[in-house]
């Protein structure tokens, strides 16, 4: 596919500072839902001032530290197990932020990091990967300052249900979106911990079509439209499925 028609698949007015970037640059660092539009829309109630220290947690292709270090002035310690640090700092280094990105290799359970050391931590698309142990966000919080804030945005159900997943869900069902949660689920998951105050738990609005709206895209440009999880958003039209935003700040 021709960058000239991607650019028309992907054309999303509620992101207007993603716009500014490379739609085929978004889509060759894909990995789940568009990790731009998941950001920006973090950042909607995320503090970001020049010169902050961002903790970027399951960065995955560093695409989302690249756009919080240009669009916000921050310092990205951006932080990844599956993607190897080289590859992440050659992204970096052609994004010209070499300066205020770091490519850092570690597991979420075992960060090189200082308590107290950043002024905001973020992960986008990740977090359910680890945070749904009860005793994480204790560990987590800690390298944030207190009053700082820590957002998340991930894969969710609009709610919790008896039975999961709902009938018309099952042919796409994979075991592992078990940690998928809704946002009154994380809610509670961080507030009972007493280390944080929450102060934003929501659906972002229209995530499920910005969600199908991007696979479709990907799938047009990889030659193998309509794939499996395409098809269960489709399935779904909104019914159960969208993005959980998650924002708060650490209290002790």
């Amino acid at each position: 596919m021709d960058d000239a028609e991607l650019e028309r698949l992907l054309r999303n007015e509620r992101y207007p500072r993603s716009a500014g970037y490379s739609v085929r640059w978004m889509v060759d660092g894909a990995m789940g839902p568009n990790t731009l539009w998941q950001a920006e829309a973090l950042a909607e109630h995320v503090s970001l001032e020049p010169g902050m220290r961002v903790l970027d947690m399951g960065c995955g292709t560093a695409s989302s530290s690249i756009f919080l270090a240009k669009e916000f002035g921050v310092e990205v310690w951006a932080t990844d197990l599956w993607v190897r640090p080289e590859e992440n700092l050659r992204r970096v280094i052609e994004a010209e932020v070499e300066a205020q990105v770091h490519p850092i290799h570690a597991e979420a359970h075992a960060l090189p990091y200082a308590e107290n050391f950043f002024d905001a931590l973020v992960s986008i698309g990740a977090y359910h990967y680890f945070g749904t142990d009860d005793l994480y966000l204790g560990y987590f919080s800690r390298f944030v300052k207190p009053g700082s804030q820590i957002g998340i945005v991930q894969p969710g159900p609009v709610e919790e249900y008896e039975v999961f997943p709902p009938p018309h869900l099952e042919p796409y069902w994979k075991w592992d979106f078990c940690a998928w949660h809704s946002p009154t689920w994380w809610r509670r998951h961080w507030e009972k911990t007493g280390l944080v105050a929450v102060e934003v738990a929501d659906q972002l609005p229209h995530s499920w079509h910005d969600w199908l709206q991007w696979n479709d895209a990907c799938d047009l440009d990889a030659g193998t439209p309509n794939r499996e999880e395409a098809q269960m958003l489709r399935a779904d039209n909104g019914r159960t499925l969208g993005l959980s935003r998650v924002i708060a700040h650490r209290t002790s």
